[in-house]
């Protein structure tokens, strides 16, 4: 075996060089966003409709208003956003941060008990002729390791959201401008979410394991069995981040929706509707900061997934520094080629129209996928040795360097197919949502019908696409193949997130291609060499895999109407009891509106959350490992929530002929419409992503705790 081009020390110096200029670039984007003031300058220059040659709007000013009304008005919206987001997410924080350090004390007194707590070194898992670290180590790095995953997942969705609502105001007054500043203004701001999370993500986690090295030394088997405690953390924080701000989101979208739009016929974030300001926060704390924690979550799985099997591969028994961190290097490329991607949107070309932006949007996919598969390349022959082996279920795979370049390829281009194929089946501009949009003709029974027909169909090829890549990558390296694909559809995870839309898409593909990465992990910690599905444990734990997503999305969905039923109401009785609300001359009690969505998100997170956590230890403790390996081979993916949405949005927008005979808002389509978007919204926001995170989290938490199950697990069949 030989070994790789780059020294171990060049490895050391170029990760964290890399991490921190993402850092350094989110903070150049922020300054440049800064610069957009949302406070009045009396002395500034009268606004031109023609400024930088752009004449298309976006938003036009109110009667009577002028610029300096204008200006003051977004900055009091962008304010009380700003304090609604911030106040929920430390409210959320309270409560999650209780249960993240009762979850941490389990880690550890589970996993220490493996041993009896002692301190004894013990014969490592691959190699019995080698002596490993105690399992009381394992179980202190690992509770260390998951606190680090679960504070550093707080903090990615955290930022996210204050770049956001600082950004959106900023963003409204660009519009004035024309369409190219308010797009510049808006894809910075993502861009300084997307390189915090993918440089912090990849820093912090690469400064534990050089702290774990400490005391591991060469025991690389030992140091990266307690870092899946990391992806643990981040996965953990998501779960609640995604189903809390997913309740908070929808319960005043749905309420904003069914009294505003359909019974009292005013317009989307209209200032009379009492819930539009929830409404506002919801999108901040549900689709930013949740979106945030679950992508920072995906990162750190599909990572710790490729580490673990690579440190009982050639690299660990050869103590290759170099080879064994290639998957950080590919998250370092990431990083760079993203940096060079984002500068196409901002600095090389310039967006003079509204039908531009998801032309150029398509452009950062394409460009950063081409120059990826280039960097990837290059990561493969300077980080790996031109051929090593991987541990493939009891033996040792010859694998060449050319092979896993090829694996985390099929990855990276197949998210951008799924990309591409959830965009056909979800966007406006196509005809199967036109199709949808077309169905309200005939009221809202037939508008719900074609909606779930078309998600249905839309996982078709995703699937396919998933199923390919993942067995292209087993064939060439096995389960390390398979993690470093789902790295692979992670790896431009900069882009995805400064695109907003994409980096959903590309974190559900990639958690389903991670979850198999983990699944091989945990059957070979668990000392499984087959998993039998004749065998009535394992049968059982499909049977019971199979009915979690339903069971999960039940309660999150009962959730959402629980919340909404209140909003709905609070809404109407101020509608009917505050007088002048209608007609504009009184304001409405946006307060009473937040607070109901606050109270019912974090009331209604706690069961499906302690669901998905409790499932793995229960199962695990009771069962045991094989019927745990079979509960986890459950998946479930749908766009139809997007859709409705979409078909709403086409019907408002009326931008074709087809589209005005619909309209226009208030008809009866718009309102059938309407009611398929209420429908679709806790599909799309609440159990749709919490139902990837459920996945993975599960997957990787039964990894984490696998040698407690292996070694105490299964009291009832030893009955």
């Amino acid at each position: 075996m030989t070994s790789p081009l780059l020294s171990g020390l060049a490895t050391e110096i170029i990760i964290p060089i890399c991490a921190v200029i993402g850092i350094v670039f989110s903070l150049l984007q922020w300054l440049l966003v800064s610069r957009v003031k949302v406070t009045p300058d009396p002395n500034g220059p009268p606004s031109n409709k023609n400024k930088n040659g752009y004449d298309d709007y976006l938003i036009e000013e109110e009667e009577g208003m002028n610029k300096h009304d204008v200006v003051v008005k977004c900055a009091e919206i962008q304010n009380a956003i700003s304090e609604g987001a911030t106040s929920f997410l430390f409210t959320e924080y309270q409560y999650v941060g209780v249960f993240m350090v009762v979850f941490a004390i389990l880690i550890f007194l589970f996993l220490g008990s493996v041993e009896g707590f002692s301190t004894k070194s013990q014969r490592c898992t691959y190699d019995r002729a080698r002596m490993c670290k105690p399992a009381l180590a394992t179980a202190g790095f690992s509770t260390i390791a998951f606190l680090l995953g679960a504070i550093t997942s707080i903090v990615s969705g955290f930022l996210g959201m204050k770049i956001a609502t600082y950004a959106n105001a900023r963003t409204t007054l660009e519009a004035r401008k024309g369409v190219g500043k308010a797009f510049i203004t808006a894809f910075r701001s993502g861009a300084v979410m997307g390189f915090l999370l993918a440089a912090n993500g990849l820093l912090v986690l690469y400064i534990a394991i050089n702290l774990f090295k400490i005391y591991y030394g060469d025991d690389w088997e030992g140091l990266f069995e307690a870092i899946t405690g990391y992806g643990l953390g981040g996965s953990s924080m998501a779960l609640f981040g995604r189903v809390g701000g997913g309740i908070y989101t929808k319960a005043a979208d749905v309420g904003a929706d069914l009294v505003g739009k359909v019974e009292r016929n005013i317009p989307e974030d209209d200032p009379r509707n009492p819930a539009v300001i929830a409404d506002n926060v919801g999108d901040n704390v549900g689709d930013i900061a949740g979106m945030g924690s679950d992508l920072f979550g995906s990162y750190a799985e599909s990572s710790c997934a490729a580490l673990v099997v690579a440190s009982i591969s050639s690299f660990g028994i050869d103590h290759d520094f170099t080879a064994m961190c290639y998957p950080l290097l590919v998250s370092s490329m990431g990083i760079l080629v993203c940096l060079i991607t984002t500068l196409f949107a901002t600095d090389f070309f310039e967006i003079k129209a509204v039908h531009e932006i998801q032309t150029a949007l398509k452009k950062q996919l394409i460009i950063s996928t081409v120059l990826m598969t280039i960097g990837i390349a290059i990561v493969s022959w300077l980080g790996l040795p031109t051929s090593f082996t991987i541990f493939n279920f009891g033996s040792q795979k010859v694998v060449h360097n050319w092979q896993l370049f090829l694996c985390v390829c099929v990855g990276l281009w197949a998210g951008l197919i799924i990309g591409f194929v959830t965009e056909y089946y979800t966007s406006n501009a196509y005809s199967p949502v036109q199709d949808v949009a077309d169905s309200c003709r005939t009221g809202a029974a037939t508008n719900v019908i074609f909606g779930l027909a078309l998600g249905y169909k839309s996982v078709i090829i995703p699937i396919f696409a998933i199923a390919i890549s993942i067995y292209v990558s087993f064939r060439f390296a096995a389960m390390y193949g398979i993690a470093m694909a789902a790295l692979g559809m992670l790896s431009t995870i900069a882009t995805g997130l400064a695109i907003d839309a994409y980096g959903p898409i590309s974190d559900n593909a990639g958690g389903i291609a991670e979850m198999a990465a983990l699944f091989g992990a945990f059957v070979s910690r668990a000392g499984i060499q087959t998993v039998d599905v004749l065998t009535p444990k394992v049968f059982i734990g499909l049977v019971v895999g199979a009915m979690l997503p339903y069971w999960f999305s039940a309660m999150t969905m009962k959730s959402v109407g629980s919340a909404a039923l209140k909003m709905v109401e609070e809404v109407r009785r101020q509608f009917n009891t505050i007088p002048g609300l209608m007609e504009g001359l009184a304001k409405p009690d946006y307060t009473t509106c937040v607070k109901i969505s606050t109270d019912a998100s974090i009331k209604e997170m706690i069961p499906p959350g302690a669901l998905v956590m409790l499932t793995p230890l229960i199962v695990g403790i009771l069962f045991g490992v094989e019927t745990l390996s079979g509960i986890l081979a459950a998946i479930s993916a749908s766009n139809t929530g997007g859709a409705w949405d979409n078909a709403k949005k086409y019907i408002e927008a009326g931008a074709s002929e087809h589209a005005r005979t619909l309209g226009p808002k208030g008809s009866e389509p718009h309102k059938a419409a309407v009611i398929g978007d209420t429908i679709g919204d806790p599909l799309k926001d609440t159990s749709g992503p919490s139902l990837n995170i459920l996945i993975k989290l599960m997957a990787v938490e039964s990894l984490v705790f696998a040698p407690f199950f292996a070694a105490h697990g299964g009291l009832l069949f030893k009955i």
